[in-house]
């Protein structure tokens, strides 16, 4: 059982590891988008150096590595262990460690992306409701603002606070609680030097790369 969990996750990781702004940016740009723009592996910076369709791509992707990942212990426990341990703490181990995965890839020299693409699929899991509204909130963020990262990190609030909220089970909600802190922490730790722009009112926004 143990050995099962350790085992989903160790494949979370690896999925988490696929970095598809690097594979999406060199396909369709023959660079490394870590090397471009804000040097980060993420949609963002995918869409303004590549274009629309790559950043669309890679974010459709990226959100689909958090889903399959989290799917997979869901799957695993409800299926074969259903009498232990509750799907949803292996769910969420398994998003933690894409998640981590994603940000620390060992595909790409440990270098990847924040893992806001990543934790939608993971929340579309284990609270759907609360990515949901998140993701309604993310998209009139950024129509008022147009800027991403504060849309990101205001979507992010909202959905870790949600997960918490709507989160309805009979098992103990303090391990759930914790590993879903800890993603909105990743995120938040991974926005630093963005928050320091949206303090200094340095943030630029969103802009796409249109092809000539």
């Amino acid at each position: 059982m143990y050995l099962a969990a350790a085992a989903a996750v160790v494949i979370a990781y690896f999925l988490g590891s696929i970095n598809f702004a690097v594979i999406f940016a060199n396909a369709f740009l023959k660079k490394d988008v870590r090397e471009l723009g804000s040097g980060n592996a993420g949609t963002t910076n995918v869409m303004r150096t590549a274009g629309f369709l790559p950043g669309a791509l890679t974010f459709v992707c990226d959100a689909l590595k958090g889903f399959a990942a989290c799917s997979i212990g869901k799957m695993l426990f409800i299926h074969a262990y259903p009498d232990t341990i509750p799907w949803i703490y292996v769910a969420y181990m398994c998003g933690v460690a894409c998640m981590l995965g994603h940000i620390f890839p060992i595909f790409f020299g440990f270098k990847g992306g924040k893992g806001v693409a990543t934790s939608v699929g993971i929340f579309a899991v284990c609270c759907p409701i609360a990515i949901v509204i998140g993701l309604t909130v993310f998209a009139l963020m950024v129509l008022l603002t147009k800027i991403v990262s504060l849309s990101s990190l205001i979507a992010t609030v909202t959905v870790i606070s949600l997960s918490i909220v709507f989160y309805n089970f009979d098992a103990n909600i303090a391990l759930p609680a914790v590993l879903s802190i800890s993603m909105g922490a990743i995120v938040f730790l991974k926005h630093k030097d963005n928050i320091k722009r949206l303090v200094k009112g340095e943030e630029k926004k969103i802009t796409v790369r249109r092809k000539k």
